[in-house]
């Protein structure tokens, strides 16, 4: 986030920056963080949720002077431009304060501004919103080589941001010890830093499940837009459903389609869960030939899923494999969420389905303009038959690629790449942020 929030900062033709995340993703922290240590002068925070009565501010006209006057009279300090950061955080409680970025960025481009917030769609269905007056950036739970990185094993991050490989035994096995833990940990960063004071999977356990309540409670803001109990409903039934296609009578009992449906949409717009749609790999954009009715979904954070789930975890965690763990569903969810950490925002997977046979391949993303199939499989390459199919039906596509504990190896004249899990996160990069640069 750092790196991303550092070329916003020095763009020519900055606009105010708007963070979006699920709640507990660490917003406020990164953006914190970014300012206290890449701006000479002072980072004005200006919390919205905690400060209703700063909402006046942004009653009335929104003229800018007027309202950074008044932001230095409340705060008791002068914001410079070109100097100081404007932090408006929980900035979807105070619509008017989202109509005022525009302003702020008409009216005064020198000063930097940057927005937080969750449910910021909910705000944005209600207001005139100022389109091409911003620019936004996504935030996703820590990704498993910030996890690495976070428990101070740095050599072990640089080899999964690295080049994909195949690594000396222990170093492999080192690496799936470490993920074996990820998965049950998450990447939710209050979950992460329990684990790292404490050294306990249990106490980061506890954690997910507050932070689960946080999102349950959160569910009476969506009203009157769904029905708040079929939305737990769902939030708990989404994260048994990942990998396989979403059937909304089988989300919730007792509610009919159309009040399922919308407390799926509305999850996906909260971002906790995301639509993953099917698509043919024939052309580019997939999004073109992305089916409305067949879908999959994953949830925000594997930890969170796991915990949704109720996996029983002296059993789950002991499986000698990670592929076995929750049937497969786990490793799934791991790659997908990994993938869009990385930057594949829209994800996609192949279905083929006939009358004799039906084919399914798990996951399809861009990469520089090519279309990659993924699989997450711990299969033997004569046993990938849906993926096999793929390839032969699609020969634009060059390569796919089959996620497992396997260590890495190729099989050419397959078309067919065999990475470990832990390279997950490298093979959602462009080939331009593999190198270190990563455009926001």
């Amino acid at each position: 986030m750092t790196e991303k929030l550092l070329i916003w900062k020095n763009q020519k033709h900055r606009k105010p920056l708007i963070v979006r995340g699920a709640r507990q993703v660490g917003k406020t922290w990164a953006v914190t963080d970014f300012g206290k240590n890449h701006f000479d002068g002072a980072v004005h925070i200006v919390d919205l949720e905690k400060r209703p009565d700063w909402h006046r501010i942004f009653e009335g006209d929104l003229e800018v002077k007027r309202v950074l006057s008044e932001l230095e009279i409340l705060l008791n300090t002068r914001i410079v431009p070109g100097k100081d950061l404007l932090f408006l955080d929980e900035i979807q409680s105070c619509h008017r304060a989202i109509m005022a970025l525009r302003y702020l960025y008409e009216d005064c481009p020198d000063l930097h501004v940057i927005a937080a917030g969750s449910l910021l769609e909910f705000a944005m269905q209600d207001i005139s919103f100022p389109v091409g007056r911003v620019q936004f950036l996504d935030m996703y739970p820590i990704s498993f080589p910030e996890f690495l990185l976070a428990i101070g094993k740095e050599m072990a991050a640089e080899v999964a941001l690295g080049t994909p490989g195949k690594q000396p035994e222990t170093v492999h096995n080192m690496l799936l010890d470490e993920l074996r833990r990820y998965l049950f940990v998450g990447g939710m960063p209050e979950c992460v830093l329990v684990y790292i004071d404490k050294g306990s999977i249990r106490d980061a356990l506890e954690v997910q499940a507050e932070l689960a309540n946080a999102y349950r409670q959160d569910f009476s803001k969506y009203a009157p837009y769904a029905d708040k109990r079929c939305l737990n409903t769902v939030f708990s039934s989404v994260s048994r459903s990942v990998s396989r296609q979403i059937k909304y009578s089988r989300l919730a009992e007792d509610y009919t389609y159309s009040t399922i449906k919308k407390a799926f949409d509305l999850l996906c717009l909260a971002k906790v869960v995301r639509k993953v749609p099917a698509a043919i790999p024939a052309g580019l954009p997939l999004g073109a030939s992305a089916s409305a009715r067949k879908f999959k979904a994953l949830m925000v954070d594997i930890g969170l899923m796991q915990h949704l789930c109720g996996l029983p975890i002296d059993t789950e965690y002991a499986r000698t494999d990670l592929m076995d763990i929750h049937e497969g569903a786990l490793a799934e969810q791991f790659v997908g969420q990994e993938l869009v950490a990385a930057g594949q925002d829209e994800l996609h997977y192949w279905a083929r389905e006939a009358k004799s046979s039906s084919a399914e391949v798990d996951f399809l993303i861009v990469i520089d303009g090519r279309i990659c199939p993924i699989e997450v499989k711990s299969k033997a390459p004569g046993r990938l038959r849906s993926l096999h199919m793929l390839l032969q039906k699609y020969p634009q596509c060059e390569y796919g690629h089959v996620f497992s504990c396997a260590p890495y190896s190729e099989l050419p004249e397959q078309k067919l790449k065999f990475l470990p899990l832990y390279y997950a996160y490298h093979t959602g990069l462009s080939e331009s942020r593999s190198e270190g640069y990563e455009p926001c």
